[in-house]
């Protein structure tokens, strides 16, 4: 029961107690009352009738005597009224019903009243003349007691209901801060921060708001504290603090993250000799200085051409990654970073040509990301001995099918729904069990089995991402193996879907088609929550509305802040592969150390809002023990293989 039901029944019950006591007393006190009136009325009667029929008693005039006894009969207070003649032994009776009227005849069943009556001799000196009964017509005192207790009741009723009416309206005034207590505590709960509820003016409730307003804010800080520290640690750990753009350090996390995921683009290394140029005559200073402009120039024009990480990997050397961008869309953002340096030379006043070179290489099917380095560096080598601003690595392998072909390969697949299956279980760290199974998908191309690492890029080039979301969820869900087994499974939406409002709509029906909705997990990767933050949080309203959950990919893999966390709410984050400590990378002892030191900032800042963390990307059993003392919730990788799904 509510507080405010409880207070509404003890403050009622009392009421009614004092009512009940009110109507009692009133009750007993009235018919006490009549009682009295009835007997001292009936002695009354009693003693003038006596009088009044003594002389025509003594002269024998019988009906002179009924005449007087009439008389008072027919007033109706009297019940039953008998004359006997001691003469003769004659009896004369006169006889009233009991009726009270506009009372109802249950009242008067009740029997209130006892039969009150008397007797006296009717003397002439010492005979005896005869003998007078009168018995109390108790209807008097029902009419009477009657049209007391109903207006009283009336009365009381009614200063009830105002009572009811007075009472809920300021109880419901008087206990509004707890309410907006309650609901402030929920949120808290939920890890949603709101600004402080106004402080009540009764003492105990002002106490009240004052203490959870301090909670709130506490916890506030301490996200704040804990979102600052990941900030802190990025930027100290993974920031030249000259340009303050990533080092080296993050770029090969990033790039090795980047080549384990289906993509498509490049990397572009560009040395700048001029710099050290400028060192030499000006000094050190005019050299920071402008590449802090340089820098900040490139961060904010390049990432509209295409996605990317710019990295300042030593004094004259900077890395461009580009996570998604064809040839053309690179030759693009190449010319754009030439434009920029030769606006930097300019700047800087420096006259001297051909003092940068640039080397390019194009990720490839099953390169690696020390390949693909190794490629862009070779180029660059190229350039600089060819004396040319720019060199692109050769890639020998040719593509066997062009973007138009894959166009109609693609969506034949996907209206065909030629899938191929397979999942990979998350576990427990507490208990081993499955969390969730991540659902990763093959096609089924002109008889052959071509992997998402294969096709994935040409879906995001050519924007199919929806239609193929939309096919491979009805395939899930029709899937007879899915349905028996009924474990959670986990699929990884594409940025085409969260953009697309109808795919919204489409999906919204879906769930809602679903035995068992929360058995779907989408997963959205980090760079477009951060890209599009309100596609992202209206999607993940629509998921959890239906009864699903979401999940944030790739958490951590940015170098800002994660306090997209509090906007998007997620249900769980799986840890960017870059912060998983894969002891295979021959990291050194102090590069590990510092992993793990971010990796457990991230992990405590989604703790800390209640989300579940995942860590991706586990390998063996070394790693596996390594990364129990970072406290995450569970852990996925080759440690425990995909299979197929029959």
């Amino acid at each position: 029961m509510t507080l405010f039901n409880q207070i509404n029944s003890l403050l009622l019950g009392l009421f009614l107690l004092v009512v009940t006591s009110l109507a009692y007393f009133q009750f007993t006190e009235t018919k006490t009352f009549m009682d009295s009136q009835i007997a001292s009325d009936l002695n009354n009667t009693t003693n003038a009738l006596t009088l009044m029929l003594k002389p025509h008693l003594e002269t024998g005039d019988i009906a002179s005597a009924e005449t007087v006894i009439n008389v008072i009969f027919e007033g109706g207070f009297y019940k039953k009224v008998s004359l006997t003649w001691l003469e003769n032994g004659k009896t004369q009776v006169w006889d009233n019903p009991v009726q009270a009227q506009g009372v109802p005849d249950w009242f008067i069943n009740l029997e209130l009243f006892e039969t009150q009556s008397t007797e006296s001799t009717i003397t002439n000196g010492w005979i005896q003349l005869a003998t007078l009964k009168l018995e109390a017509n108790p209807a008097i005192g029902y009419s009477q007691l009657w049209k007391v207790m109903a207006d009283t009741l009336i009365t009381l009723t009614i200063l009830f209901i105002l009572s009811v009416i007075i009472l809920r309206l300021r109880l419901t005034r008087i206990l509004a801060p707890l309410h907006r207590v309650a609901d402030q505590a929920k949120l808290i709960a939920k890890r949603e921060f709101q600004p402080d509820l106004n402080i009540p003016e009764t003492i105990e409730l002002k106490e009240v708001v004052l203490a959870i307003n301090s909670m709130s804010g506490q916890l506030q800080t301490v996200f704040s504290q804990l979102d600052k520290e990941v900030v802190s640690l990025k930027n100290e750990k993974l920031t030249d603090k000259v340009s303050q753009l990533p080092n080296r350090l993050y770029l090969n996390g990033q790039l090795g993250s980047w080549m384990k995921d289906p993509g498509y683009g490049g990397v572009l290394i560009a040395r700048l000799d001029w710099l050290q140029e400028i060192d030499d005559q000006f000094g050190y200073q005019v050299r920071d200085n402008t590449i802090q402009i340089l820098a900040k120039e490139m961060q904010r024009s390049l990432p509209s051409i295409a996605p990317c990480v710019i990295a300042r990997i030593s004094s004259r050397e900077f890395v461009f990654l580009v996570t998604k961008a064809s040839n053309e869309q690179l030759k693009v953002y190449l010319q754009s970073v030439i434009r920029l340096i030769n606006q930097a030379m300019i700047s800087a006043n420096y006259q001297e040509e051909d003092q940068f070179s640039i080397g390019v290489a194009v990720r490839a099917q099953g390169m690696t990301a020390s390949q693909l380095l190794g490629n862009a560096d070779s180029a660059l080598q190229s350039a600089l001995s060819d004396k040319q601003v720019c060199q692109w690595f050769e890639n020998n392998e040719e593509q066997e099918v062009a973007i138009s072909q894959w166009r109609d390969l693609l969506q034949e697949a996907i209206v065909k729904r030629n899938f191929l299956l397979q999942w990979h279980p998350a576990l427990s760290f507490e208990d081993g069990t499955v969390m969730q199974r991540e659902i990763y998908s093959g096609l089924k191309i002109e008889e052959n089995i071509v992997r998402a690492a294969q096709f994935m890029p040409y879906i995001e080039q050519l924007e199919l991402g929806s239609e193929f979301d939309q096919s491979l969820l009805k395939v899930i869900a029709e899937n007879s193996t899915i349905l028996s087994k009924q474990e959670k499974v986990a699929i990884n939406i594409t940025q085409d879907s969260i953009l697309d409002l109808h795919f919204h709509d489409w999906l919204e029906l879906f769930m809602s088609r679903q035995k068992n909705p929360q058995r779907f997990h989408f997963e959205i990767q980090e760079s477009t929550v951060l890209t599009y933050p309100k596609q992202s949080q209206k999607f993940t309203n629509i998921v959890k509305q239906q009864g699903g959950k979401v999940g944030i990919d790739h958490y951590g893999r940015e170098i800002g802040s994660v306090a997209y966390l509090q906007s998007v709410k997620p249900d769980y984050v799986k840890l960017d592969q870059s912060l998983s400590c894969n002891l295979k990378n021959e990291m050194e002892v102090d590069e590990l150390t510092e992993r793990l030191a971010l990796s457990r900032a991230v992990i405590n800042t989604a703790r800390g809002l209640g989300i579940e963390v995942i860590i991706t990307a586990v390998e063996d059993q070394e790693q596996l023990n390594m990364l129990k003392s970072l406290h995450a919730n569970g852990y996925q990788g080759f440690i425990t293989p995909p299979t197929y799904i029959s």
